[in-house]
């Protein structure tokens, strides 16, 4: 038994789920390239969410399975502040149209940020496209970071042990989310990444990133990619970090305002 993965086999099957949900149908030889697990397994686990009612074979192509209505009760409990990328966009753009860079706006999903809504088709400047859905990790973004720093203790807690529980604890990240680190992110109002290692080319985007507060609880983050090799870290601060923080707050604050609206026409 694997370190930090008590049950493989949940893991696993997570990971089937996952990737069917994403492509919205795959064939099994698709599906155990993509979780990089070898037939038998793979063909197992989709029989298994298949007999969960997860999973539906299609009928015009019987060797491809789909996703069915339950997935979505996996996430009848978790709320996904679906609106946070209708309201942002508006100040998304206004942002990229000022200076060029990508920005996207993101939450939380476990170990990861998930992306609600992106400038990166209409920057001049982006070196990949990414779209509502994206994921990458928490610990190795200024999205993630900035996020860890604002969230609660229980929070920034269960990240910690989340890397001392992996078979090969990423030290790095240990240091990123220490709590002088994260005092640090506090006192600027902001966090930064240079090099993503998880962007395609890796290590070519670096990012600036701000919370974004509803009603006084985080809900999100706002960040802002820029070229590596185009800008210092330094000065990209210089020039970015304001407008960042600004339109985060600003982003909160329209998010409140909604809220109030919404409560006098429905009062």
């Amino acid at each position: 038994m694997e370190r930090g993965v008590p049950i493989r086999s949940v893991s696993r099957s997570l990971a089937v789920l996952q990737v069917i949900n994403a492509a919205g149908s795959l064939s099994i030889i698709e599906i155990a390239r993509a979780v990089k697990l070898p037939y038998a397994t793979t063909a197992r686990l989709v029989e298994t969410l298949v007999h969960e009612g997860m999973v539906e074979r299609e009928l015009d192509r019987k060797h491809n399975y789909r996703p069915t209505i339950l997935v979505q009760s996996l996430a009848s409990g978790y709320s996904d502040h679906s609106h946070l990328g209708a309201v942002a966009r508006r100040h998304i753009v206004e942002l990229t149209n000022k200076h060029g860079w990508p920005v996207a706006v993101s939450t939380r999903f476990g170990m990861n940020m998930i992306i609600r809504d992106c400038t990166h088709s209409i920057s001049p400047y982006t070196l990949s496209t990414y779209y509502p859905g994206f994921v990458y990790p928490l610990l190795q973004s200024a999205a993630g970071l900035v996020y860890l720093a604002f969230s609660t203790d229980q929070d920034r807690h269960l990240s910690r042990n989340e890397i001392l529980s992996a078979e090969h604890p990423d030290y790095d990240a240990l240091n990123m989310t220490s709590e002088a680190a994260l005092n640090d992110i506090r006192a600027k109002g902001f966090a930064t990444q240079g090099r993503n290692r998880f962007t395609v080319p890796e290590g070519k985007n670096s990012a600036i990133a701000a919370p974004i507060f509803h009603n006084g609880q985080l809900c999100g983050t706002l960040a802002l990619i820029f070229l590596a090799s185009a800008t210092r870290m330094d000065k990209a601060v210089e020039l970015c970090a304001q407008d960042v923080v600004d339109a985060a707050r600003a982003i909160g604050h329209d998010l409140d305002q909604q809220d109030t609206e919404d409560a006098r026409l429905s009062a």
